[in-house]
């Protein structure tokens, strides 16, 4: 098992990790724009320590977002072989009396070039995630708390913004369907939800936006999501169609490298865009802010730790931001799970998506938050991962 030594001084050892990974399906038809997740997987880990609360050894459960596949041969050969070599006072932080998820993303990354960021950056974000989970039930701490205290400027919530994600194609989904879905939402307490357009024709698409409008009851409570489909003609007819809704915002129109596109497009269309959950690194995500058109006002940057070498990275991320004069605020992370909910509370970020009726158990929040006008407020909770949703995958 990972070894943490007591709180005195630390001996370092070469105990080996006990770590575990599991590939989960996804086995869903639905589509967004571009990709079906019928085959689709998710990678997840579990990692056992010797550190034990109550008689139960702590363990650190981590996965990745959907719209990923899982990375199972990255894990396996690279990044999981060098936690089980590396020496304790690798591991552990200057105090020896936790784990340091700096010191160990040194360990991930070691022998690793810069750039080609890919699903290497996933593979890492996993393990990561895993990671701030032990720190965060070794403290007895919620993370939030615990990330305001050492990263942020001392001041936590335990209530965010969160919006309902979903509208997705799906064979045999029709207008009903599809608004019984938005309904459904509305009925968990959401009052701000999300749809797929750009699987099917512009005009078919603003008759499903419209339908949902219908059910939302205003453009600033519906967000829609091109998932990168379009090119620069497609975005700005898409752009000049949909602009009198008022929506909150046209999210990823064009490829989500394609900085030229969406800055062109930023030009044309005077409600916000939302972009960024396909970024996995700081320096894409500057490059975004530098070159990509994105307003400090009015737009929505959607960057996924779980996807993006994880929170490490993501804290590199956010100071860039604040280099750069972009308020921490205006992030509202994609992927729908509880370490983004954690950072959002911690560190002052504008929310987090949630799929209040998808790819479960790999997401969601403690089982006795309450949404109310789309806002969560929950319990403090120890840890980062829902333990009753993931236990399976322990062992």
């Amino acid at each position: 098992m990972i070894r943490r030594p007591p709180r005195s001084t630390p001996k370092p050892s070469s105990a080996a990790s006990d770590v575990y990974k599991r590939q989960a399906p996804i086995n869903s038809e639905i589509q967004n724009a571009y990709i079906s997740f019928a085959k689709m997987d998710c990678s997840v880990v579990a990692i056992t320590t010797d550190v034990k609360i109550d008689g139960e050894n702590i363990v650190g459960y981590g996965f990745h977002s959907n719209g990923r596949y899982a990375v199972s041969e990255l894990l396996t050969k690279r990044f999981i072989p060098r936690i089980k070599e590396a020496e304790e006072k690798d591991l552990l932080n200057d105090e020896g009396n936790n784990f340091s998820p700096e010191k160990i993303w040194k360990v991930l990354m070691k022998n690793e070039k810069p750039g080609g960021h890919g699903e290497r950056s996933t593979a890492v974000g996993v393990i990561d995630m895993a990671v701030w989970d032990i720190v965060s039930k070794i403290e007895q701490a919620p993370l939030y708390e615990h990330l305001a205290k050492k990263y942020g400027n001392g001041k936590f919530t335990n209530k965010i913004f969160v919006y309902a994600a979903g509208g997705y194609y799906y064979p045999g989904k029709d207008i009903q369907l599809l608004q019984d879905e938005m309904k459904g939402y509305l009925d968990l307490g959401y009052t701000t939800v999300k749809m797929k357009i750009g699987g099917a024709s512009l005009k078919e698409d603003l008759k499903r936006i419209e339908s949902v409008l219908k059910i939302v009851g205003n453009g600033k409570n519906l967000c829609v999501d091109a998932n990168g489909r379009f090119d620069l003609n497609t975005a700005i007819e898409y752009a000049k169609a949909i602009e009198p809704y008022n929506l909150k915002w046209f999210e990823e129109a064009g490829d989500p490298l394609d900085y030229k596109l969406n800055q062109e497009l930023s030009k044309i269309y005077k409600n916000g865009l939302a972009t960024g959950e396909n970024l996995f690194s700081m320096q894409d995500a500057r490059n975004l802010i530098r070159y990509g058109g994105m307003r400090k006002d009015i737009d929505w940057l959607q960057f996924d730790c779980s996807l993006s070498y994880g929170l490490v990275e993501y804290l590199r991320t956010l100071q860039m931001m604040k280099e750069n004069e972009w308020s921490s605020t205006r992030v509202i992370p994609h992927g729908g799970h509880q370490i983004s909910c954690n950072i959002a509370a911690g560190l002052n970020l504008g929310g987090n998506e949630i799929y209040p009726s998808l790819f479960q158990p790999f997401g969601g929040f403690p089982d006795t938050s309450i949404v109310e006008d789309s806002y969560v407020s929950f319990s403090k909770f120890i840890g980062t991962v829902s333990y009753t949703h993931l236990r399976a995958h322990e062992t």
